[in-house]
């Protein structure tokens, strides 16, 4: 028995309907695009912040970097002025002479052998002065004005004097005092040159142990570490028991501790 029209037509009504829900309850293509796009947008506004951050995060890195490198620096800076002046202080205030003593020093000619104890025998006497005779109000200048912490002109008068008076017995002090003065400033080369003069020239002079001891420190200014290690063992070795070689040992500790720090 065949369905009447009547009900093949309400089954088609029946069909579109249906059919015209589902479509309408699915998103259109327009609808899905515009929602890709957004997710799109979000992703690519998430990614661009987190870039900038990384960046600014990159930023505060070297900015601290640099401040890190910057406090080293002027730590070291002061580390190696502090470690100067106080190795030097004890040596200065145990060498400095007095006015009269400036005037005295012990020391041998060049010729004499080299001292086989810890530190040579001063001479009992004064030494005669030279033949023009001003040779110690010269000395006596130079080292007035290094007592007084002119440090670059007590070096270039003790400079004039061994120039000037080449022959005299105050020539070994004046090269030691020379050194001490550039040492102070902290201009080593000048400071090294003047104490190894001292020590090729006149090895016998009571000025020589102290000047093998601050080659030694000069060096180690330089940052010739292992010329400096050297000098002071021979300083050690050489010296026995003297104060020159308790400062040489005390600065070979204070030298291993750095570098092992």
């Amino acid at each position: 028995m065949r369905p009447s029209p009547a009900i093949l037509a309400l089954a088609c009504v029946a069909a579109l309907a249906a059919t015209g829900v589902q479509a309408q309850s699915r998103p259109s293509l327009a609808d899905r695009v515009a929602a890709l796009e957004a997710r799109d947008q979000s992703q690519g506004q998430q990614n661009v912040d987190l870039l900038n951050r990384i960046s600014q995060l990159e930023a505060d890195v070297k900015d601290l970097r640099s401040l890190v490198e910057q406090l080293q620096h002027d730590n070291q800076q002061a580390a190696d002025r502090a470690k100067a002046q106080y190795m030097d202080i004890d040596s200065r205030l145990s060498h400095l002479e007095g006015s009269g003593q400036a005037s005295t020093p012990a020391a041998t000619p060049a010729s004499a052998p080299a001292a086989t104890s810890a530190r040579p025998p001063p001479v009992a006497a004064p030494p005669p002065p030279s033949a023009n005779g001003g040779d110690e109000a010269a000395y006596k200048a130079a080292f007035d004005a290094m007592r007084g912490e002119h440090y670059a002109d007590s070096a270039s008068q003790f400079n004039a004097f061994v120039q000037q008076y080449p022959d005299s017995p105050l020539v070994p002090n004046a090269w030691y005092w020379m050194g001490e003065s550039y040492y102070v400033t902290q201009n080593y080369q000048f400071a090294l040159k003047a104490f190894q003069t001292l020590v090729d020239r006149y090895p016998g002079s009571a000025k020589a142990v102290g000047a093998l001891l601050k080659i030694g420190y000069c060096q180690d200014g330089l940052r010739q570490r292992e010329a400096a290690r050297a000098t002071l063992r021979q300083v050690i070795s050489k010296y026995p028991g003297s104060d020159e070689a308790n400062q040489a040992q005390g600065r070979l500790r204070a030298m291993a501790m750095e570098a092992g720090g």
